[in-house]
């Protein structure tokens, strides 16, 4: 059986992936706050977790894995969000509001990491529906004495298990006390202690528990989940690292106190963050971007992914145009290679032992480059089937090169020179504006123009310029 490798998060060093049954491999990855459109940082975990699904599920065989990924439905966010509804008449409890907003951006999610050729995972398990299964384990550690309950909240104990607080992160309790911002409140025993239930007032979503009506904090929801769907002890755990601490240093502080005898996770895996164009993704710089907003500007999701794959999932990724035009390039030069070929029935072994080190997806791509320049094509169109990259066949948007667009070309070069005589562009520029809106790039130079289909080629539109 091929050999994998992991880097742990929690040992700080690559490790020979030893699963617990291979015949139960389990991972659970923490998956999105559902109030909004994934923006493309969002994205990079559930490509780097979705390639090793797929790596899992070759050596151990799919019926042989299962792969969680949660969705937070219980967030102040999504409150809001139908809190707004509701103030602009929207019918229907803030309860049902709440579930619609949740629907829908479940919906949207599911729908933009599918064009990025992600599988879906085996259990997608919405918070709301673990509620009682949460009030459980919080009732079990107060139980054990690592919680307490204070004024309508229940905090778990910080120094009830201060010797494994921190060991994730590499700190201790006291450099976290003097670095981190943490709530300031009056029924805290340690400013280090977080939150597992609180209550809620009746303008928004809660549900009975011993301690009142309230709501849980948001670790204690993956903890609970994990143990119901994979068990006191799981092979892997992923994320974002920004959820490193405190996230998911609490998931284990949580678990490992409500079942001493479980490992809860054993290898720690965790995806660096994203830039865009050199800069960290944000509004105020006006870099910040939707999956959706790349799909409906005509990136191909195929693009997004290659881009993805490209830097090795511990290294900050830099998301530039320049690197989504080669990508795109490189994509269609390997779609019409691999055309009319016949896939061999198994990946190359290069390619799953590029992936077995610790997920190199640099040299997977080298095996695909190197597959192309040797004119293996059937391996090829493996290859790229096996890294999510191509269905059966290859997309649609790859074959746009073929349409003719030499009539649209003759058409705004002799508008163009009508205007430069007239010094009247307006013919231009709406021929111009229909093109552009059907999907077709234009490049006007003193050499000329130039007509280039993109992925959003619309034909009908096309066929109404003439």
């Amino acid at each position: 059986m091929t050999d994998i490798t992991l880097h742990n998060t929690k040992t700080r060093r690559k490790e020979r992936f030893e699963p617990l049954d291979p015949e139960n491999v389990r991972m659970y990855v923490c998956g999105p706050t559902v109030y909004d459109r994934a923006h493309l940082g969002n994205a990079r975990p559930v490509v780097v977790f979705d390639v090793l699904y797929r790596l899992l599920r070759h050596v151990y065989g799919a019926d042989h894995v299962t792969y969680v990924r949660n969705f937070t439905d219980v967030d102040d966010k999504i409150n809001a969000s139908a809190l707004a509804r509701k103030e602009a008449g929207a019918a229907g409890t803030i309860e049902e509001l709440v579930q619609e907003r949740s629907d829908e951006t479940i919906g949207w999610y599911l729908a933009d990491m599918g064009a990025l050729g992600a599988l879906e995972p085996d259990a997608m398990p919405r918070a709301t529906r673990f509620i009682p299964q949460m009030v459980a384990m919080i009732e079990d550690l107060i139980a054990r004495g690592h919680a307490y309950a204070a004024e309508g909240h229940v905090l778990f104990s910080v120094d009830s298990w201060r010797a494994g607080y921190g060991k994730l992160s590499g700190r201790s309790v006291d450099d976290m006390i003097a670095g981190a911002r943490v709530e300031v409140a009056p029924y805290k025993k340690n400013p280090m202690d977080f939150v597992l239930w609180k209550p809620s007032t009746d303008d928004l979503p809660g549900w009975p528990s011993p301690w009142g009506r309230g709501r849980p904090g948001w670790h204690i929801e993956c903890s609970a989940m994990a143990f119901e769907l994979l068990g006191k002890s799981f092979d892997i755990h992923g994320g974002g690292l920004d959820l490193q601490f405190p996230h998911h240093e609490n998931e284990i502080a949580q678990s490992k106190c409500a079942h001493p005898e479980g490992d809860f996770a054993r290898y720690w895996m965790h995806n660096e963050m994203l830039q865009v164009e050199g800069k960290k993704m944000s509004k105020s710089l006006g870099n910040f971007f939707t999956v959706r907003d790349l799909l409906d500007q005509g990136v191909p999701g195929e693009v997004i992914r290659f881009v993805f794959l490209q830097t090795h999932y511990r290294k900050p990724m830099d998301w530039t145009a320049e690197k989504a035009a080669e990508a795109e390039r490189t994509l269609r030069k390997w779609y019409a290679q691999v055309d009319g070929a016949s896939a061999t029935q198994s990946p190359s072994d290069a390619l799953i032992a590029a992936l077995s080190d610790d997920l190199n997806t640099a040299q997977a791509i080298a095996v695909l480059h190197g597959a192309s320049e040797l004119g293996e094509y059937g391996l090829l169109k493996a290859n790229l089937r096996f890294l999510g990259l191509m269905g059966v066949n290859p997309p649609d948007w790859a074959k746009m090169s073929d349409v003719d667009l030499s009539g649209y070309t003759v058409a705004l070069s002799e508008a163009r020179e009508i205007a430069m005589k007239s010094k009247d562009f307006s013919g231009v520029d709406r021929l111009k504006s229909g093109l552009v809106d059907a999907g077709v790039e234009v490049r006007i130079s003193k050499d000329g123009v130039q007509l280039l289909p993109t992925p959003r080629l619309d034909l009908a539109k096309l066929e109404g310029l003439k």
